[in-house]
């Protein structure tokens, strides 16, 4: 596991690593390789905005997407209507906006969800 590292918080998202969303697509709840540790740890504290995250809306059964407020202590905000009803399904959501966010491009293939 991948500890809190300051490098990893600007480690460079190559749009072309594809290898890397096809590894997390297959497990996006891990394990992970050092590589793909590197980026998600990239696409979660990177500064590109808007800033996406998971809601719980009832544990274990359902969750949503969110997205944090520009300023701190605001609301966090619903994004979109989905409600999935696997954390896998929910956190490939969540990395396949953090992916188009960072490098402008959406992943092939689209969404399988």
């Amino acid at each position: 596991m991948l500890r809190a590292d300051r490098a990893s918080a600007h480690y460079p998202v190559d749009p072309d690593r594809l290898d890397l969303v096809e590894e997390f697509r297959r497990a996006p709840r891990g394990p992970h390789g050092e590589e793909l540790q590197k980026l998600v740890h990239r696409l979660r504290w990177a500064a590109e905005k808007p800033r996406y995250v998971l809601i719980v809306d009832e544990t274990g059964r359902s969750w949503r997407i969110g997205r944090l407020p520009e300023r701190t202590g605001g609301p966090v905000t619903v994004h979109g209507q989905t409600e999935f009803r696997s954390p896998e399904d929910a956190e490939w959501e969540v990395f396949r906006l953090r992916w188009e966010a960072a490098t402008g491009r959406k992943i092939p293939g689209g969404n399988p969800a």
